[in-house]
């Protein structure tokens, strides 16, 4: 050893500890987002209900991506689309547009969005649908609220108003989905229902009812009317809220 030199001291330096000063070769260094996930976990575990819609994303991604920091994408995709339950609404080619979101990525958010819509039916598979106008609008939501084109599906319900079948009828385009009242007609009478409750969305975002969607709804009442089967409700769902055609009295 050169003279004037000193080794570096055997004892660790004041403040540090026991703590080494440099990590021993091939030791594994914790990388920083690891105590991250442990603190976010332990928030979602006090308090849910409270955590904004990214860091919930966060907890999602987790699972999907388990070796990087996903704040930045959970971020990324909350800004892209708006909020948590339109990032999980979203087709997977738009999710895949988002950089780190692979397939797997996008899958496993389909996953958890097609978990939800069951959650949510469930709230109104075992029960007359009528008595569960919450849980029946939280369902439609959940389903129809955020997707980017016009889907029309029917509640079909037997005499004591309980769910025989939830069937979408016709998917359109972003303003228009085509709709034959023989062919609603039709489908209720070859599942034996004797009510139905009609739902479609406007991607617009603005639930409020159209001319068009007005004068389908009469259509189909009064051809299903003549026929036993009685149209409890038209409900239009858009991201700002819901429309009941009933309670508007507008058939």
């Amino acid at each position: 050893m050169k003279k004037g030199r000193s080794p570096l001291p055997d004892a660790p330096l004041p403040g540090l500890g026991e703590a080494p000063l440099f990590p021993s070769a091939g030791e594994p260094v914790e990388p920083h987002y690891h105590g991250h996930r442990e603190r976010l976990r332990q928030r979602f575990a006090e308090a849910e209900g409270r955590l904004p819609d990214y860091e919930l994303l966060e907890l999602l991604l987790f699972r999907s991506i388990p070796r990087r920091d996903v704040k930045p994408l959970a971020k990324a995709l909350i800004a892209r689309f708006g909020s948590l339950a339109e990032v999980l609404g979203a087709p997977i080619a738009r999710l895949k547009e988002v950089d780190g979101v692979s397939d797997g990525v996008a899958g496993d958010l389909k996953i958890v969005e097609a978990a939800g819509h069951r959650l949510a039916k469930g709230g109104i598979a075992k029960r007359p649908v009528l008595s569960t106008s919450a849980a029946l609008i939280d369902y439609c939501r959940s389903t129809m609220a955020f997707a980017e084109r016009e889907i029309f599906r029917i509640l079909f319900l037997d005499t004591k108003n309980g769910l025989i079948a939830d069937e979408v009828q016709q998917r359109g385009t972003v303003n228009h989905t085509p709709v034959y009242p023989r062919e609603v007609v039709k489908r209720a009478l070859e599942l034996s229902a004797t009510a139905l409750i009609l739902v479609h969305n406007h991607p617009s975002g603005d639930p409020s009812p159209s001319s068009a969607d007005v004068s389908m709804t009469r259509t189909i009442a009064d051809v299903a009317g003549q026929l036993g089967i009685v149209v409890h409700d038209h409900i239009i769902i858009g991201r700002d809220g819901h429309v009941s055609l009933k309670a508007q009295r507008l058939f």
